[in-house]
């Protein structure tokens, strides 16, 4: 536990910082409440599902395109989920308390449990997520009560290249695989990925 909330107060802090007080300062400006923003910040627990749900209901979505634009915009923790669980899965049956790992799995935490579980004990793994995973929430919500609080002194431009550092992290963090599959997948991104945008 201890090293899993000593980790998550590195790098994971400052990104989060900026990243989610970005986010508490967008929430402000498409009228959500506090309350409304911090809620999301644990529902939806995702940067792009969160900017997503700002900028519908800033729109005036109704409650069923706000779900399912969500959804769509988290649909890639589905296999992130699947390829963590099964390592911190240790008692047969015990299934209930895997949902609510499934609910404090950001991409954060995978990539960091990713790379510290093959190094830990079989039986300290669920105490290293549980304990990352709940310090980067607590730091997130934090985060985002600040940027809220402080929407008068952020600039909006300033406000949402801040949400751009938590995926450069990743970036980064991934970079630094040695899968030729995770390389691969890196470099399909940085082509594809402007294409989609400029057809979208």
């Amino acid at each position: 536990m201890r090293l899993g909330v000593r980790d998550s107060f590195g790098v994971p802090f400052i990104v989060l910082l900026a990243s989610m007080t970005a986010f508490g300062s967008l929430a402000r400006d498409s009228g959500l409440t506090i309350e409304l923003a911090l809620v999301s910040t644990i529902g939806i627990w995702a940067l792009p599902g969160q900017i997503v749900f700002a900028e519908l209901y800033a729109a005036g979505s109704d409650a069923l395109a706000l779900i399912l634009a969500v959804s769509l915009a988290n649909a890639r923790f589905f296999p992130m989920v699947m390829s963590i669980l099964p390592l911190l899965r240790d008692e047969v049956g015990r299934t209930a308390r895997l949902y609510l790992y499934a609910q404090l799995l950001s991409a954060q935490t995978w990539a960091y449990c990713r790379r510290v579980f093959p190094g830990l004990p079989h039986y300290t793994r669920r105490s290293y997520f549980l304990a990352f995973a709940l310090s980067i929430l607590t730091i997130s919500m934090a985060s985002t009560a600040l940027g809220y609080l402080l929407t008068g002194a952020l600039p909006r431009p300033l406000a949402l290249s801040l949400v751009l550092i938590n995926p450069i992290f990743m970036l980064l963090l991934l970079a630094d695989s040695r899968h030729r599959s995770v390389i691969f997948s890196l470099a399909a991104g940085v082509v594809i990925g402007p294409m989609m945008h400029l057809a979208a």
